[in-house]
């Protein structure tokens, strides 16, 4: 049995050490390591020391930019400064878009959560929302949500009071238009974002919404901004549109068209006013329309710009141009008299002809009546590549290059495959589709002297230089045969305006619908005034109208007269005629479809 050592030996211990005996002399601390194990363990330890150093290089040298940009992500913002989005104005300066001062509710769900119930209620009221939607959106991992965009100041300043810890605001702006529906195919629409998204909002987009701004700030935990570091980009407001259009003559374009669509129960209308001088769009209204400072609930129909988007066969409006290039190449006059008895004719296999049978017609009478076989009479002296070049050159299949988005082109097919049976309908205005603004842009030729200008939506300092397409001589021809289609013995004595001489021309044509014809119509009107210096042209189009008729002269027809004369003496324009007193027949004469 081994015995442990006696106090006698450890006191010796004790005495040896203190005279110099080494401290691993004693066999408990003794140990003994083989060569080998102490250099893994010498070279473990070094490696640990050259990794770490390493990484303390890595981190303080190399990776410094990366890591101050992470540790700067925790605590400073970059925040947009909005710029103000440029006014839109009429003619006369009237606003027709600006820009509202107003606010984003946004939220760190986390701590809104925290919040007593009964404030929460009150919050949901305030954004009309219910308790169920607002818990919704405060049920999210992130730390920023929306509650809200483009909250009033009124509500913002009761949310305030409310006090919840986590509910911020955060400044926006929010596009009101004064005229609403009245300008709203015009004006356009901007989205929650302010980008432009319709009509002239969208198609001026660069020039009205300016740059943003951006400064750096520190914000703490809970969102708030506790320093200021400075501006990095001023933002820059949006500059102000001024357009072409007369807040007058638009509304009273789209009283007297809304007056028409609804007494006889149309599908929809559309009416453009221009300024035969400038080229300037005064008016372009189109029903229905939409409230753009209400846009909950919107369809199709509402936000169709018709006056530019739809295609119609003009029908009897385009007989015009076929007399006028007859006219301009000499091969007739306005007394060349054409037999249209017995008010048929066929080519080939198809007959076309007359609503009446008129006997002996003159050229200014075939218009004045609306005769469908003298024009195509007219039309088979000439080629179809002539009358196909005046169709184009008047803009008749070329999209129109007016600053205004989604304009379309129409549909004029090449001459080279027209029969004469499609050449003797195109003359009347069937076998093309074109748009009202095409049409009243081509009615330029006839109220100025033989002439087209461009169009214009925004307001024009000078006069544009004209393209001429007919002899002067042919325009003065062409303005009076137009002025004999309102008299009496016309297709349109209800265009007569009190006070103003007037010109224009009906169309009827039936509807196209999956390549053919249907028994619906569109009946359209074109004219301009006064005759002796024209200073307007008006165009307008009703679709499908179903209560008293469907003829251009009896729908169409008087609203050009009530536009026409409202908007003359908006515009103080001088009277040219002492007629105050419009005589109608009991059975006004109808165009021929």
């Amino acid at each position: 049995m081994t015995r442990p050592p006696s106090r006698n030996s450890a006191a010796g211990a004790r005495v040896a050490a203190a005279k110099g005996a080494p401290f691993s002399a004693s066999p408990v601390l003794a140990v003994k390591l083989s060569v080998w194990r102490s250099r893994v363990v010498l070279f473990v330890l070094f490696a640990a020391f050259v990794t770490l150093a390493g990484r303390a290089l890595w981190l303080q040298g190399i990776s410094t930019e990366f890591l101050q940009k992470q540790g700067e992500s925790r605590y400073a913002r970059t925040l947009e400064l909005p710029a103000t989005r440029g006014k839109i104005t009429d003619r006369n300066g009237n606003v027709l878009a600006s820009s509202i001062p107003v606010k984003a509710i946004w939220a760190i769900p986390d701590d809104v959560q925290k919040a007593p119930k009964a404030k929460l209620q009150q919050l949901a009221k305030l954004l009309d929302m219910t308790d169920a939607e607002l818990n919704r959106k405060l049920d999210s991992d992130r730390n920023f949500v929306y509650l809200q965009r483009q909250v009033e100041k009124e509500t913002t300043d009761k949310i305030a009071l409310l006090d919840i810890t986590g509910i911020e605001t955060r400044k926006e702006y929010k596009r009101f238009y004064p005229e609403g529906e009245v300008m709203a195919h015009v004006v356009g629409f901007t989205n929650i974002e302010d980008a432009g998204q319709d009509g002239m909002e969208l198609s001026a987009q660069k020039t009205l919404a300016g740059s943003l701004g951006s400064r750096r700030v520190i914000k703490d935990r809970l969102g708030r901004i506790v320093e200021d570091i400075g501006s990095i980009r001023e933002p820059h407001d949006g500059k102000d549109l001024v357009l072409s259009l007369d807040s007058k003559i638009q509304y009273i374009a789209y009283t007297h068209l809304k007056e028409v669509v609804e007494k006889s129960k149309a599908k929809a209308g559309g009416a453009i006013v221009l300024d035969a001088k400038t080229g300037e769009i005064l008016a372009l209204v189109n029903l229905p329309t939409y409230n753009p400072n209400d846009r909950t609930v919107l369809t199709g129909a509402q936000l169709r710009n018709r006056v530019l988007t739809d295609t119609f066969e003009p029908g009897s409006t385009l007989k015009p141009f076929t007399v006028a290039l007859s006219l301009d190449t000499h091969h007739i006059t306005p007394d060349t008299v054409f037999q249209t008895a017995p008010g048929k004719m066929t080519i080939g296999t198809a007959t076309i002809g007359d609503a009446h049978a008129h006997g002996l017609l003159t050229v200014s009478q075939i218009i004045q009546k609306s005769s469908n076989i003298g024009t195509v009479k007219i039309a088979l002296q000439m080629t179809p590549q002539d009358m196909w070049e005046m169709f184009t050159t008047v803009g008749f299949g070329q999209q129109p290059k007016v600053a205004f988005p989604g304009a379309v082109a129409g549909r004029v097919r090449s001459f080279k495959s027209w029969r004469p049976i499609e050449q003797a309908t195109m003359s009347y205005g069937h076998g093309i589709t074109v748009s009202l603004i095409q049409l009243a842009r081509a009615y330029m030729i006839f109220a100025r002297d033989g002439d087209m200008i461009p169009l214009s939506i925004t307001k024009v300092s000078q006069p544009p230089v004209g393209q001429q397409v007919i002899a002067k001589k042919t325009a003065i021809e062409m303005r009076a045969m137009l002025e004999s289609v309102i008299s009496p013995e016309g297709t349109a004595p209800q265009a007569q305006v009190p006070g103003y001489r007037v010109g224009g021309k009906t169309g009827t044509a039936l509807k196209v619908v999956g390549g053919r014809y249907v028994n619906k119509y569109v009946a359209s009107f074109v004219g301009f005034a006064p005759v002796s210096d024209p200073r307007i042209i008006v165009a307008v189009m009703v679709d499908e109208p179903t209560a008293y008729g469907h003829f251009g002269g009896v729908v169409a027809a008087p609203v050009f007269a009530a536009i026409t004369a409202n908007a003359l003496r908006a515009m103080n324009v001088v009277p040219d005629s002492t007629v105050t007193r419009i005589v109608i027949p009991d059975n006004p004469l109808q165009e021929s479809l």
